[in-house]
Order: C-alpha cells, then sequence, then structure tokens
C-alpha cells in the first residue's frame, strides 16, 4: 500500500498554482467567487469557462495581483502571493484590449517590461528578437499600434507578455476583438506556441468552442463555483449537471421521471408516456424528476437504430441547410426545440416540416441529470 501511495504522488506532479478556499465579495454580502479549490498544473492550458459573472475572470485577476481575495489563499509554487504585488509575480498578461502603449513602437512594448527587469541591452535586443520570431512579427519592430491590424496587435501583446520568459501566462479573452476566422487562425497559433514553450498557460473566456479547441483541461464556472472541471472530451460527453450540460456546445434536454434504475441505466418516463433507457448521470433515484441530456449528433434516424436503442416518434418542424450538414429542429415528447444534426451523406432526403419521422437514442448517449 505504501509503494501504491509513493507511485501516485510521482505520477501527480505538484500544482503550480493552487487555490485554497479562496473568496471574493464587494460588498461583504454577495460572493463572487465561493471557497475556490484549484489545482493549475505545471505547463498546462487550462480554461476558465463560465458566462459573465460567474466569476472566471476575478479569479484571474486575484492571480495576476490586481484583486486581493477576501478569503482563502493562494500560491503560486510554494509561495503565497495573496500580498505580493504584480509586477514581483513573475506572470505574463494578455488583455482584451491588448493594452498596448501607442506611442511606442512594437520593439518599445517589447522592451518595455525588459528595461523594468533591468536585464542588459544586449540580452534585450536578443529576448525582443526571438519573441517577435515567435509570433511571425519580424519585420514589424517600428511599427506603431495604430499602423497593425488587430491580428498583429493581438500577436504583440502576446510577444509582449511572453519575453521576459514568466513561469505563468495569463489571458482575458484575448481574442474577442478579432472577426470569426482571424479568432479560430489565433486559437490555433497560441495553443502552438504553448505546446513549444510549455509554459502554464490560464486562459479566460465565454466561448465554449474557443475552450474546447485550445484547452488541455476546462473549469466551469457558474455563480462563483467551480460545476465541472476535466478535459474537452469529457466535460463534452460527460457533463457533470444540467448546467454544464447546456452550457458546453448545442444539447437537447427532455423533461422527464425515473421510474427505476438497474445499476448505471435508469428508465425514465416521458411526457407522451413513453418510457426510455438512460444513463444514469446525477439524477436521483426512483420518483425523481430529471433532464434527459443528448447532443444533437447523437441522434439518429431509426434506420439506423442499434438493437438497444430507443425509439420516439418526432414531428419535423423545421430543416436548415448547413452545406456539409443538415440541422432538423423536432417535436419530441413535449419538447418543441428538440434538435438532430446529420452529414448530407447520411440522408437520402430532407424530411419536410410537418412530416412523422422515428428518432433512435442509444442509453449511451443519453444521460440523465438532476432537474
Amino acid at each position: 500500500m505504501a509503494t501504491e501511495t509513493r507511485q501516485a504522488a510521482q505520477e501527480t506532479p505538484p500544482a503550480h498554482v493552487s487555490f485554497r478556499g479562496v473568496q471574493k465579495t464587494y460588498d461583504g454580502e454577495n460572493l463572487i467567487v465561493r471557497n475556490l479549490d484549484l489545482d493549475i498544473r505545471r505547463g498546462e492550458f487550462i480554461t476558465l469557462l463560465g458566462p459573465s459573472g460567474s466569476g472566471k475572470t476575478t479569479c484571474l485577476m486575484m492571480l495576476a495581483g490586481f484583486e486581493t481575495p477576501t478569503a482563502g489563499e493562494i500560491r503560486l509554487g510554494d509561495c503565497v502571493i495573496n500580498r505580493l504585488p504584480p509586477h514581483k509575480r513573475n506572470i505574463g498578461m494578455v488583455f482584451q484590449n491588448y493594452a498596448l502603449f501607442p506611442n511606442m513602437t512594437v520593439r518599445e512594448n517589447l522592451r518595455f517590461p525588459l528595461s523594468v527587469r533591468k536585464f542588459s541591452a544586449a540580452e534585450i535586443d536578443a529576448k525582443v528578437k526571438r519573441a517577435l520570431e515567435m509570433v511571425q512579427l519580424g519585420g514589424f519592430e517600428n511599427r506603431r499600434p495604430a499602423q497593425l491590424s488587430g491580428g498583429q496587435q493581438q500577436r504583440v501583446a502576446l510577444a509582449r507578455a511572453l519575453v521576459f520568459e514568466p513561469q505563468l501566462v495569463l489571458m482575458d479573452e484575448p481574442l474577442g476583438a478579432l472577426d470569426k476566422q482571424l479568432r479560430e487562425h489565433m486559437q490555433l497559433e497560441i495553443k502552438h506556441i504553448h505546446q513549444t514553450l510549455g509554459i502554464t498557460f490560464v486562459f479566460v473566456t465565454h466561448d465554449q468552442g474557443e475552450a474546447l479547441t485550445m484547452s488541455d483541461r476546462i473549469a466551469v464556472f457558474n455563480h462563483g463555483v467551480i460545476q465541472q472541471i476535466d478535459v474537452p472530451e469529457v466535460l463534452y460527453e460527460k457533463p457533470a449537471n444540467a448546467f454544464v450540460a447546456s452550457f458546453i456546445g448545442e444539447n437537447n434536454a427532455l423533461s422527464g421521471r425515473i421510474d427505476s434504475r438497474t445499476g448505471d441505466i435508469v428508465s425514465v418516463l416521458l411526457p407522451d408516456g413513453n418510457r426510455i433507457a438512460v444513463s444514469a448521470g446525477d439524477a436521483g433515484g426512483p420518483g425523481s424528476d430529471t433532464l434527459v441530456s443528448i447532443r444533437p449528433e447523437r441522434v439518429r434516424l431509426a434506420r439506423e437504430r442499434a438493437p438497444r436503442d430507443n425509439l420516439l416518434r418526432a414531428t419535423v418542424l423545421e430543416h436548415i441547410y448547413l452545406g456539409d450538414h443538415v440541422r432538423l429542429r423536432m417535436q419530441v415528447a413535449g419538447c418543441d426545440n428538440f434538435t438532430m444534426k446529420t452529414p448530407i451523406s447520411r440522408l437520402d432526403r430532407c424530411p419536410a416540416a410537418g412530416e412523422h419521422v422515428d428518432l433512435a437514442l442509444a442509453p449511451e448517449h443519453l444521460l440523465a441529470l438532476a432537474a
């Protein structure tokens, strides 16, 4: 047993950043962050995800040193940093508005954090050159921010956060001002830079797709509490509760009541009288109200059914052609916004509005969650 314990400790590296019992309130009554316990591993890309007001940005600002916890403790390595000023934390920061100095050139913006830290002139020149190459902006040294596109300004802001080789990089919705195509491109650029450098990144966003694309792990916040923290695949396929299911990606939710339970499968009675077999999530026992969750891409027409699949009758309300796939909005078991998403290649023809179809829902893709 002692050997197994030592092996487990060796396999789990010590946390680079730790929040323990952290609370934050501005008025002494309403907690923006509630008893937060969170470990961030060295070298990982972790995203704090949640709606506006969920506490994710406040956590980032406390880690950066721009806010002070009301209670609890924040550690960076072995050091408690609750009262440590921002400039002594060796943390790089990228803001949503980039916060570049408009009267300085790109080179001068990058030189500034190095000059403050008393690097020699030769070291500064070498680090600036390396940082610009990293973000593919060699040759832009003498331009001012106003002479750059939004994507180029974002790259300069990232280079400035990385130029002094911090132990931690914090990013507060840095892609929010970019158009869709550039935003998606920069998501991959930042991910590749992280993989190359191996520095710990903490990223804040309310964009679920962005979090799924970039992160090693995602912490989903709501009302100042982490609802679930896990790798993107688990968050999407096995949400811990109804909030996570609805907030991460698209989701269908059918109201029902749990009838019985056998192992990890529950029988759910739907409003139309149908009973379906569903994987047990966080829902209670027999008699409990539940929301049955399933992703639109997991819904199939009955002709593709497997032996254990549930069958439900649906009425097509609307179909939307999207090139490579079709979205069908249907009425199913009292729900008027049940969505099916299927590739064009799997449809002989697209069902018309008003048409009745039978759907196949696999128990392993259905999840019973507390209502």
